[in-house]
């Protein structure tokens, strides 16, 4: 039997209803008062909040993800891109690593679009309700530094752990003295099994003790990241090189 055009309203508005917590005493006593009019008005009306919710936590993550440039996938050039045998670019942008805590280590020379690649994922993420955070990696170490000095490390990790996602840009263009590799380390092995990690680097994991100036400390971290991580392999020419105005291209 068809449903009627009450009916139908009527679920739309228990379903508005309930997702802004409103009490299933308080749904029924309206409903059974409300005029089909009262009760579609009072529908668009809940349905309209929680659009407007939506977009506003949208908005708060992506100010929390700081990205510094954001970035899209559309018009990005990928056949110079390599993902590991049986998983592909489509595993990647369904976000389905998230759900099992998976790393990404995005690998290959400067200019390559690594970043530009993990940017967007990060958006793709926020689009889709996930917490982000955004680091350039030595930045990350000076702020840890800095908390852990000042005696507010704690707070720091804290808001590193509300992120379902992670991404770590520029990891080992600049080496790590001990203690900031330590730091690192913690905030990498607590990310462990609990969120993704994506690690954008040109630093093959066999040169990784010089970057966190412990063999050992490098060795735990390849460890962690490996056992539940895919490398992602970009070659092809330098992208900036490519778009250089000071070589004679619009960068258009």
């Amino acid at each position: 039997m068809q449903r009627s055009e009450r009916e139908a309203t009527e679920e739309a508005f228990r379903a508005a209803a309930r997702a802004l917590f409103i009490s299933g005493e308080t749904i029924d006593g309206f409903v059974a008062s409300a005029t089909p009019g009262q009760l579609s008005a009072c529908r668009s009306m809940l349905e309209a909040e929680l659009v407007h919710r939506d977009r506003a936590r949208r908005q708060r993550l992506l100010r929390q993800a700081r990205f510094p440039v954001p970035k899209s996938f559309d018009g990005f050039d990928w056949p110079n891109v390599s993902f590991p045998d049986g998983w592909g670019r489509e595993d990647m942008l369904s976000l389905s690593f998230m759900e099992r805590a998976e790393d990404l280590v995005f690998y290959g020379p400067t200019g390559r679009g690594k970043t530009h690649v993990a940017t967007a994922v990060g958006m793709a993420a926020v689009s889709a309700g996930h917490p982000v955070r955004f680091w350039q990696t030595a930045q990350l170490v000076l702020q840890l530094g800095k908390a852990k000095r000042e005696g507010t490390l704690d707070r720091l990790l804290a808001d590193v752990a509300k992120a379902r996602l992670l991404v770590l840009d520029e990891f080992g263009y600049v080496p790590f003295d001990v203690d900031g590799a330590r730091l690192l380390y913690q905030v990498i092995s607590e990310s462990y099994e609990r969120r993704s990690v994506i690690s954008a680097t040109n630093v093959e994991f066999s040169r990784w003790g010089t970057v966190f100036a412990d063999d050992k400390l490098a060795a735990a971290i390849v460890d962690r990241v490996v056992h539940h991580g895919r490398l992602v392999e970009f070659g092809g020419p330098s992208h900036r090189l490519e778009e250089s105005l000071m070589l004679g291209k619009s960068g258009r």
